[in-house]
Formats: C-alpha cells, sequence, structure tokens
C-alpha cells in the first residue's frame, strides 16, 4: 500500500499526487460516458465544482450498482481522504484537460475549480434506465453541497468506510495523518446480499 503523508517532503499536492499515481487508463466509451455526464450535470447543477462532480460520478456508480447489479461506469475507486476518488478523472479535472477537453472547460474562482459544458449533451451511450438515474441523482444530490456529498460517501457502513477500516487506515485518514492510498474500494460489496446482483456484477466487471 502506498500513501502520501502530511510530513512527507512531497506535501500532498497534485505534483505529490502525479508521482504516485497507479494510472488506471479509461476505455473511450468511458470517456465518453463520463464527459457527457459530465454535461449532463453542469448544465443542470449552476456552478458545479470538481469536487462534487467528482462525488456525483461516484454516487451514480453505487447507485447504479446497488438497483441492479451493473455500474454506469465501471470505474475504480480509490481510498482518498475526501475520496472516494477515481484518480484518473481527479488527475484530468485538476491539471490542463486531456481526456476530457471536449466535453468541458473549467474556470476557477477563489481557489476553486468549476466545471461548465462545452457542447451540447449527447445520450448516444446512455440507455432509458441510465437517463432515470442520472435525474434521479439529480434530485436528491443536486442541491447538496460538496461537503454534504463527503459525508454521504463516509456514512457508516459505505464502501469506502468498509475499506479503509479493513485496511488498518480509517483512522489515519480522519486524523490526516495520510490524505491519499492506492487502495481501490470492492463496490462488489454493495449486492455481496443478493446473489443475482453480485453474478451480474462479476460478470460485468469481468468482461469490461
Amino acid at each position: 500500500m502506498q500513501t502520501i503523508t502530511k510530513n512527507d517532503s512531497k506535501l500532498v499536492t497534485f505534483a505529490s499526487i502525479m508521482d504516485n499515481a497507479k494510472y488506471i487508463r479509461l476505455s473511450q466509451n468511458q470517456v465518453n460516458k463520463i464527459g457527457n455526464a459530465l454535461i449532463y450535470f453542469s448544465r443542470r447543477i449552476q456552478g458545479l465544482s470538481k469536487t462534487k462532480a467528482l462525488k456525483l460520478i461516484y454516487i451514480l456508480d453505487e447507485m447504479a450498482i446497488k438497483k441492479s447489479g451493473i455500474p454506469f461506469f465501471n470505474l475504480k475507486y480509490k481510498v482518498w481522504k475526501f475520496g472516494p476518488v477515481s484518480e484518473e478523472i481527479f488527475i484530468d479535472l485538476s491539471s490542463e484537460l486531456t481526456i476530457f477537453k471536449e466535453f468541458i472547460k473549467k474556470d476557477s474562482h477563489e481557489g476553486s475549480v468549476y466545471i461548465a459544458p462545452l457542447k451540447d449533451f449527447n445520450d448516444d451511450e446512455f440507455s432509458d434506465n441510465d437517463l432515470e438515474l442520472m435525474d434521479l441523482v439529480l434530485d436528491i444530490f443536486g442541491d447538496k453541497s460538496a461537503k454534504e456529498l463527503i459525508s454521504y460517501t463516509h456514512r457508516p457502513n459505505a464502501p469506502w468506510e468498509q475499506t479503509a477500516k479493513e485496511n488498518s487506515v480509517l483512522e489515519l485518514l480522519w486524523n490526516e495523518e495520510i490524505t491519499n492510498t492506492d487502495i481501490l474500494i470492492d463496490m462488489g460489496k454493495l449486492v455481496a446480499h443478493d446473489i443475482r446482483k453480485k453474478g451480474l456484477y462479476d460478470d460485468y466487471v469481468f468482461s469490461n
């Protein structure tokens, strides 16, 4: 397990995250779906911050898995202080846009990064169920602050907390003795109690 600590000579910065990143390449289908989801959200949420966007992306995956066993984006999420985080998306939104440069633009204001759409939403990658789920996420979480969404993803027995506990880093994260890890969250635990959904999840992840 690799972590970045507050006392490390590479204090927690974007550069230190890049130095320690174990990069997971996104497929073109994932890029198109994530990019258009960012467009969808940023057209409906005024002043969509980077942190809030990252939380909504995660929540979409979590809710999709709980509903059907099939991930929305099938991303890998890491246990960070303000996670769960898809490191690939975080890196792109924290630097000059590369992966999503055709979909969104970034603006900075008072030290925060905000996302705005560059073009119209394209629903080619989305089923009717996908669109319904995005609207449900907007209805439930669209007016929540980034801080509230972080609290939601850190709720008791959520995948983030379970994984942090199992790997003995929960207190280290809460106390900010570390802020990032390379520990991946097993999203399949969301449906471990449901044999049918767990089977669908495992088959989907294996084939993708």
